[in-house]
């Protein structure tokens, strides 16, 4: 099976349960959540989930419960940060915000909506394996929390009105992008038994390269291509470009993802796909 072929079998899967998870109920509050958790994407965290799973042989129905979570904590932190408090975008994966179709007050409970639902997922849906379950929520959520994902966004915020440090950039990148990554590998993990910490290496410097990938494509890509509407200059962000300079940004995404190649190595070949993985993520237009 190809690299694609893999990923389009994973997102099939999560799409699926997704749609089924979120499509529980006809009140407003879940269509806005619907609307956004089945926009599409790239789903690069669940898949992460998944891949990291079967990589060390676990339990795929288990690692597919996880990887929904998320998925939900990445698409709740999607919305709030295209509300006008934070980065005031009008459209996310090339259709309008959250916010711009169902008003600032609805998005913000859709977001709260879809992060109280990845843990009754992770507790409520089958299959059950309550060590697993509460190892996995724990991850999760310190990963997504504020000395996470949060927190990242706070420094981000932090940094518009502050001299942009390299320092600062680099901790911006590792808490805002790199910590639901690391969550990523960390859940992949628990559904398989192993450590929590099996992946970390590969995830750190992945979560890395992702993000100084996504600082480049800010800067070379239209906003068409990336399919929302300001532009990191638009909003004086810190990122890896406006602090290291373009070249020297890419220097840092080659070497970046070398590093997270390295840390499978062990694997053999059931690492493949997570080689191809950082590869894909190496390359990406958007």
């Amino acid at each position: 099976m190809t690299f694609n072929e893999k990923y389009s079998e994973y997102t099939d899967k999560i799409n699926t349960a997704l749609e089924k998870a979120v499509k529980i109920s006809d009140e407003i509050t879940y269509r806005a959540m619907a609307y956004s958790l089945l926009a599409g994407g790239k789903r690069i965290r669940p898949v992460m989930v998944m891949a990291c799973c079967e990589a060390l042989d676990g339990d795929m129905e288990l690692a597919l419960k996880y990887a929904c979570a998320i998925e939900m904590i990445h698409t709740y932190s999607l919305i709030h940060d295209d509300l006008p408090c934070m980065d005031n975008d009008s459209l996310r994966r090339g259709r309008p915000t959250n916010h711009t179709v169902y008003g600032e007050a609805q998005a913000l409970l859709a977001g709260d909506g879809l992060l109280n639902l990845a843990a009754e997922y992770i507790s409520g849906a089958e299959p059950h394996n309550a060590e697993k379950d509460i190892s996995a929520v724990s991850h999760l959520f310190a990963g997504s929390g504020a000395l996470g994902m949060i927190g990242g966004q706070a420094d981000d915020i932090f940094a518009e009105t502050h001299e942009a440090t390299k320092e600062l950039v680099e901790k911006i990148h590792h808490r805002k992008t790199g910590a639901l990554i690391r969550a990523a590998g960390e859940l992949g993990a628990i559904a398989a038994g192993a450590d929590a910490g099996y992946f970390r290496d590969y995830t750190v410097h992945l979560g890395l390269a992702f993000q100084i990938r996504d600082d480049i494509l800010d800067v070379e890509s239209s906003a068409e291509e990336l399919g929302k509407s300001n532009s990191d200059a638009d909003n004086n962000k810190a990122t890896f470009v406006s602090v290291y300079g373009l070249e020297e940004a890419k220097r840092r995404l080659e070497e970046e993802t070398a590093m997270a190649l390295d840390a499978i190595n062990p694997l053999g070949e059931k690492g493949q796909f997570l080689r191809d993985l950082a590869d894909y993520l190496l390359k990406r237009s958007k």
